[in-house]
């Protein structure tokens, strides 16, 4: 539903401004420098939006998760609001998408984070919207930020199925706070082992194709889509490296 009466970025409009903006090729990609600045803000941006429902979503919903939803109504309206502004309309598409991912995270780790196995279902909630807004040629920044976004978290939830690591998911969610230490510790130790660290290398290194490949396109909706992508491996190892100081 967001999607739809989201800013077409496929539009001749679109085109113009990045036309506008192209004096001379620059790696490869013929981006000027106004669309490499807007670009490059747009990654950063996507790379901070899925750090956020880390650090900041992940104790709130804990805590008041019903704020946490309602929150949700928060974001759309801030991205409508952007985007009823020309200048302001990729940061509101952005928003829009963001919206998906901060709904869906307030639903699974509010009241169903105790079972993994619904944990990537509720995460694509909004996927048919993305696909559908991605044929109608609408809101391409913000759906292929959800999309991006998704696809990070789909290879970390293989990761654990690969690993063996659905277990140690529950008993955490389950278990006493002051009592997960020695659980993390049993997980780290089955990561650190041949199968766990090649596994790691296959995965790292498919988001890392996909997100730099992404970059290649040229074009901003990809760029939100790589900082997606690849701000997924900081994310996924700032949580091995917390776990292991554990």
């Amino acid at each position: 539903m967001f999607s739809d009466t989201s800013s077409n970025y496929s539009d001749p409009s679109e085109e113009v401004w990045l036309l506008r903006s192209i004096r001379s090729p620059l790696n490869g990609l013929g981006i000027g420098s106004k669309a490499r600045v807007q670009g490059w803000w747009l990654f950063a941006a996507a790379s901070f939006l899925v750090s956020v429902p880390v650090f900041v979503q992940a104790p709130l919903v804990r805590q008041l998760p019903w704020l946490s939803l309602l929150l949700t109504l928060g974001w759309i309206w801030l991205g409508f609001k952007l985007l009823a502004r020309p200048e302001m309309r990729v940061w509101g598409d952005l928003l829009l998408g963001f919206s998906w991912c901060w709904l869906a995270g307030s639903i699974y780790w509010g009241w169903l984070r105790a079972e993994p196995l619904l944990h990537l279902p509720i995460e694509a909630i909004g996927l048919p919207f993305a696909l559908w807004g991605l044929w109608r040629g609408r809101g391409a920044v913000g759906n292929l930020f959800y999309l991006g976004s998704l696809f990070g978290t789909a290879l970390t939830d293989v990761y654990f199925y690969l690993t063996d690591l659905i277990p140690y998911w529950r008993q955490i969610m389950d278990v006493d706070p002051a009592l997960i230490t020695p659980i993390l510790q049993e997980a780290i130790a089955q990561v650190q082992t041949p199968w766990g660290i090649s596994w790691a290398a296959v995965l790292g290194c498919t988001l890392g194709l996909v997100g730099c490949g992404a970059l290649t396109r040229g074009r901003l909706p990809w760029w939100a889509f790589s900082g997606a992508v690849l701000s997924t491996i900081l994310v996924d190892s700032l949580f091995w490296l917390a776990a292991t100081l554990q």
